[in-house]
């Protein structure tokens, strides 16, 4: 049935990739949390560290997402280097995607199958 209705199936696929975050974050001393500013910018993970420094996180089901997600990554990054610390990492996770790489413009994405402590 879910076959059936991506988008639905699309925020599960978020939601076990928040929680194998989160799971990853914590057990290197960091938390997980969500970005959403007045401005309609919006981040579906931001993992912090102890020592300030934080990664932002798309996540995305299909590959034919990528390239948006990207876009919406290096935005955030323009903001947050004007008004605030900019993130260390910028991350597609995919579900559909076989392999991890980084983007010309510095974006990692990453399958959510190469995820591991």
């Amino acid at each position: 049935m879910l076959l059936n209705d991506l988008n639905t199936f699309g925020f599960i696929f978020e939601a076990l990739c928040e929680h194998d975050l989160k799971i990853y974050a914590e057990s290197n001393g960091g938390w997980l949390s969500h970005f959403r500013d007045d401005r309609g910018t919006e981040i579906d993970a931001v993992v912090e560290m102890p020592d300030g420094s934080w990664g932002a996180f798309e996540i995305k089901l299909g590959a034919n997402q990528i390239d948006a997600a990207a876009a919406e990554l290096l935005k955030m990054r323009a903001i947050m280097e004007k008004e605030a610390t900019a993130p260390s990492v910028l991350c597609v996770i995919c579900g559909m995607s076989n392999m991890a790489y980084k983007r010309a413009d510095g974006v990692f994405v990453v399958p959510i199958t190469a995820l591991k402590d």
